[in-house]
């Protein structure tokens, strides 16, 4: 199938990307320097943007916030179609594809908050009794202070 042909009005300058997102033009060129969008060159090089890389750019924004990492996002952007807008269905792929980490952190914020009680000022990081940072003291020998952080 051949390639459809672009019209200048489907496509955007890293000002209006930037302004439609909230993003800075320099997050913006991070995130394509990282291969996340890929911006079209017009004959005077200048970097166009597809208006699809909106919601690639908004993903982005909500998965950092979900607290997943940029190597998360990457691999979930990577199943994306580039050049097309991406339907409900590739969404709900990349849903699915998440949502199980999502439980998992949210199990851990729900039983570091019904533990924290008894943690808060303790300062103990490290010894026997801390269910939360160091269940029986497994990380003792790797020296004082925390060495595992929840995710």
């Amino acid at each position: 199938m051949p390639a459809r042909r672009l019209k200048p009005s489907d496509l955007l300058s890293i000002g209006e990307i930037a302004r439609r997102t909230g993003l800075s033009v320099s997050a913006i060129r991070f995130y394509e320097d990282r291969r996340l969008i890929e911006p079209v060159r017009t004959g005077g090089n200048q970097r166009r943007f597809l208006r699809s890389d909106i919601r690639r750019l908004s993903f982005i924004l909500i998965a950092q916030r979900l607290g997943l990492s940029l190597g998360e996002i990457e691999a979930e952007l990577a199943k994306l179609p580039q050049g097309r807008t991406p339907t409900a269905k590739d969404w709900e792929a990349i849903s699915a594809a998440i949502r199980a980490r999502l439980d998992a952190r949210i199990a851990d914020l729900v039983r570091t908050r019904d533990r924290l009680d008894g943690c808060i000022g303790c300062g103990c990081l490290s010894l026997t009794h801390c269910a939360i940072w160091n269940p029986q003291d497994q990380l003792a020998e790797e020296g004082p202070g925390p060495r595992k952080l929840l995710a």
